[in-house]
């Protein structure tokens, strides 16, 4: 049976689902959803395909584990109802509750992962207290390096050596160090600074980071990766540019820009009359930092890259001030209610 049989029966199944019990519900889930489920398997033999099939499939893989999520929570939701109803809850409200609607922050960053695993990355994530070697040394942070400083970090009192995330860097460390190469992996996760909160700054915000490792991987194949994102993700007609950066992680570096989505390269207040827009910063993994990891520099080459979920959201919905992501103002959260 071919991928896109088991696709077409597993939504079809899906789709016939016919639960009594809550129980039931849950036997279900674990016999779709859970790490020895179908859609594990489905993954699994995904990871299997040539790159051509990979770019049609791919979305249509991730659209069958959304169905089933969705699905196996409208089940659970349906009879949890019945099960109210027949006990005569007096409490509860006879008008409906206003249903509500998915976070912009959630809505961007599920927006980027898909179109990072359309190209074959899995998702990564690790922990958000971290430890000094993970999140700096490993790295190749210097002992002096500003990032190290109060200002910038939150630190565990009891203990200087643990400490909140500054990015999610630390999880590409962890991946390097526990599986050998080809690596090719997105890290999504919530990330902290010593910063005081203003309507450009905020001290926790989300991340996306990718890693490559491979033989051979170039700046080249880095550079048609963040141009097939920026078209995937602003529009086909989008350009980049990238600029000489320095981060102690990657050499070269490069902050990489996109034309202005608003006034599309004409000028704007949002790209500063200049028709660029910084999104995120990038570059070749460091040798020390594969050496650090287990990795063989001689060998195996890669490139890794970071963006901001909060920048992308401004540039996606227009929003000026980073706080209403934070406020859970329904007033703002409702204008998401139509977005997928």
């Amino acid at each position: 049976m071919t991928l896109q049989e088991k696709i077409e029966r597993l939504t079809k199944e899906l789709d016939e689902l016919q639960p009594k019990t809550l129980k039931e519900v849950e036997e279900l889930r674990i016999h779709f959803l859970s790490r020895k489920g179908e859609i594990a398997d489905l993954f699994e033999e995904f990871k299997k395909l040539a790159p051509e099939e990979k770019r049609s499939l791919g979305a249509v893989v991730n659209r069958v584990k959304q169905i089933a999520t969705e699905r196996i929570e409208q089940l659970r939701n349906e009879l949890k109802e019945e099960k109210e109803v027949s006990h005569e809850d007096l409490t509860r409200t006879s008008d409906a509750l206003p249903m509500g609607s998915r976070h912009p922050l959630s809505i961007v960053e599920e927006e980027v992962v898909a179109i990072f695993t359309k190209l074959g990355f899995s998702i990564a994530r690790g922990p958000e207290i971290e430890d000094d070697y993970h999140l700096f040394s490993a790295l190749n942070f210097p002992p002096d390096h500003p990032a190290r400083d109060m200002q910038d970090t939150f630190f565990i009192e009891q203990n200087p050596a643990v400490l909140l995330r500054t990015h999610t860097s630390s999880v590409q460390i962890r991946i390097m160090e526990q599986t050998a190469p080809p690596i090719r992996v997105i890290c999504p996760g919530r990330v902290y600074r010593n910063e005081a909160i203003s309507a450009r700054a905020h001290c926790f915000f989300h991340q996306v980071e990718a890693l490559y490792v491979d033989k051979q991987v170039s700046f080249q194949d880095l550079r048609e990766l963040l141009l097939f994102f920026a078209r995937e993700f602003f529009g086909p007609d989008s350009k980049i540019r990238l600029r000489p950066s320095y981060f102690p992680f990657t050499e070269p570096s490069a902050e990489m820009d996109v034309s202005c989505n608003i006034c599309h390269g004409k000028g704007c207040a949002l790209c500063k009359q200049t028709g660029w827009v910084e999104i995120l910063g990038c570059g070749m993994v460091d040798p020390n930092v594969l050496k650090n990891c287990g990795i063989d520099p001689e060998i195996y080459s890669g490139y890794a890259l970071g963006m901001g979920i909060e920048r992308m959201a401004n540039l996606k919905y227009r929003c000026n001030d980073l706080r209403r992501f934070s406020e859970n103002d329904i007033r703002f959260l409702s204008q998401f209610e139509g977005e997928h």
